[in-house]
């Protein structure tokens, strides 16, 4: 990708150890300290549109996913540009030892699948996003079943935070970090260096779904018009054109 920001071993270092977060909680501030060493050496980074990210207030990172280590980067891309994102996440990780400690320290919210409760994590988001934080989806829900990794259809949760709240949309691309830790798999290969590019893009314009009925036809056009932005930042990574249609899990493509 022409363009992509290489960071320079001083910049890494800088980044890895110069920033205090208070908001961070003291797990969530140690498990960044830990492994931001191992992303940021361990790989060669790349990424761009960091001036997109709002330095203030409320807002939503939909970004697609494509390995277990997604979050490891995207992190870093928040903070290297000012903001600590907040992450939607299952809600077995809360009972995961320490795991628990590092999930509540950094103020994620707890996604509760298939229950009673799963519209807390819509009431968590939509709290945190009114309280000025960054609030990073995956609309996918998990990783892209894609067989060329672009990103699969997406639930219309993001749609619908989007609409409630008014917050801007800040489309997310990730490429290379499924070289870093591939899907399905414990397996992390540093060596050698893989390029991991993350590259934002600006707002994603959602006027003709805001102020109107939320109905299911408008969350799914602007969960839709927001994964349009998300691809096209991945076609422009890959150098690649995309698919007409979204990939289904169920084994169709979806416009």
């Amino acid at each position: 990708m022409t363009g992509a920001r290489q960071l320079t071993g001083w910049e890494k270092l800088r980044l890895s150890f110069s920033r205090r977060w208070t908001d961070s909680g003291f797990w969530y501030g140690l498990a960044i300290a830990v492994i931001w060493p191992f992303a940021m050496f361990g790989t060669r980074i790349g990424w761009r549109g960091g001036e997109h990210i709002p330095r203030t207030g409320g807002a939503l990172l939909a970004i697609n996913h494509v390995s277990f280590s997604d979050p490891i980067f995207n992190v870093a891309f928040g903070i290297s540009h000012g903001r600590m994102p907040r992450f939607l996440a299952k809600s077995e990780l809360w009972s995961m030892p320490v795991v628990k400690y590092v999930l509540a320290g950094g103020k994620h919210i707890p996604v509760y699948r298939e229950s009673t409760r799963a519209a807390d994590a819509f009431r968590g988001a939509i709290e945190a996003v009114q309280r000025g934080e960054i609030v990073a989806f995956y609309p996918e829900g998990t990783y892209t079943a894609d067989p060329d990794g672009w990103p699969m259809k997406s639930k219309n949760g993001i749609g619908r935070i989007a609409l409630v709240t008014g917050a801007p949309v800040i489309p997310v691309a990730n490429w290379g970090s499924q070289d870093v830790l591939a899907p399905g798999t414990g397996k992390v290969k540093l060596f050698p260096r893989r390029r991991v590019t993350v590259v934002a893009g600006p707002p994603v314009d959602l006027s003709q779904w805001m102020g109107g009925p939320r109905t299911r036809t408008a969350l799914d056009g602007a969960t839709a018009a927001i994964m349009n932005d998300v691809t096209a930042l991945l076609a422009g990574i890959r150098d690649e054109q995309p698919p007409a249609e979204a990939f289904d899990p169920a084994g169709q493509r979806s416009a």
